[in-house]
């Protein structure tokens, strides 16, 4: 069963194609997470989604209803957390909890979802009175307390410090656990590794790539990656030829390869920048990440 589906949604802003004629179908109880960069169309696309912008072509389903006809029963069912939610300073965060609650027909109280976000110890005290971690929890928190079937999160944990962040992806990962279903968008790729069942990487609004984070990262065909500078440029395609070399680019004065073996790889690389007489300034190893795809797909694109 389908949560959320789209055919050929397009959305323009004058002269600016911001959504590009975008299929999607993302599976019922699915953590599935919308990447790109800044522009790219995530946050239009999921505007769409969520009812709060118009598609100028294509059609939009969420959990089988459209906007057009359903518009009541789909925000029964939806929770949604933006890039930025203004809350009011002098409610107090049950106080706030309990007017969001009132929106709805149905869902959980308040007093429960203060729980799920731990929010417990703050109950009485003012929004304005939280800190930025608190507020995205208390955002949170007013998605979840109509008890959604389909959760949109917006660049959840932008600015929050580490700590806040892992305690919004162990949220996030209890409202997955229920079978319920998360449409993430994020900048950062070890959140959607973490967190994605599967991936859609969007630029020029367009989704470029889609499977499942290891897959993705399967298909670089490698499973580390070595970077290095040098005072010099190196000769690409003699380093592209070495043994267990899959691929070599070079961006802003770094040459990033991927390799299957770093044991060995490393050693010819060497040699290889030694009979070129290009001296090495720095080198670095790590294993390959969705970030790693990311780079090599808009990469490509942006050359193109």
């Amino acid at each position: 069963m389908l949560a959320l589906r789209c055919r050929r949604l397009t959305k323009r802003y004058g002269r600016l194609l911001a959504v590009d004629g975008i299929d999607l179908d993302i599976r019922a109880g699915e953590c599935f997470g919308l990447l790109g960069p800044n522009g790219a169309g995530k946050t239009t696309t999921v505007e769409i989604f969520e009812g709060l912008l118009p598609a100028d072509a294509g059609s939009v389903e969420v959990l089988g209803m459209s906007w057009d006809r359903d518009e009541r029963r789909i925000r029964e069912r939806i929770g949604i957390q933006l890039q930025e939610t203004q809350l009011a300073e002098k409610l107090s965060v049950i106080e706030t909890l309990i007017l969001f609650r009132s929106f709805y027909a149905r869902g959980h109280d308040p007093e429960q979802v203060l729980r799920m976000v731990g929010l417990q110890e703050k109950r009485k005290a003012w929004v304005r009175k939280l800190s930025g971690g608190q507020r995205q929890r208390l955002s949170v928190a007013c998605a979840l307390v109509s008890d959604p079937d389909v959760l949109f999160f917006d660049e959840p944990t932008t600015g929050l410090d580490p700590q806040s962040r892992r305690q919004l992806w162990e949220i996030l990962s209890s409202f997955h656990e229920q079978g319920k279903t998360v449409l993430l968008t994020t900048h950062y790729m070890e959140e959607a590794e973490r967190l994605c069942d599967r991936v859609a990487v969007i630029d020029h609004g367009r989704i470029i790539a889609l499977d499942t984070p290891a897959r993705l990262i399967a298909s670089l065909g490698a499973e580390h990656v070595v970077e290095f500078q040098s005072e010099c440029p190196a000769d690409l395609d003699a380093i592209r030829r070495l043994p267990g070399v899959g691929a070599a680019r070079a961006e802003d004065g770094v040459v990033s390869l991927t390799v299957a073996e770093v044991h060995h790889a490393l050693p010819a690389l060497l040699a290889e920048l030694e009979r070129q007489r290009v001296r090495m300034t720095s080198l670095a190893t790590h294993h390959a990440s969705l970030e790693d795809v990311f780079v090599a797909l808009t990469g490509r694109h942006l050359r193109d």
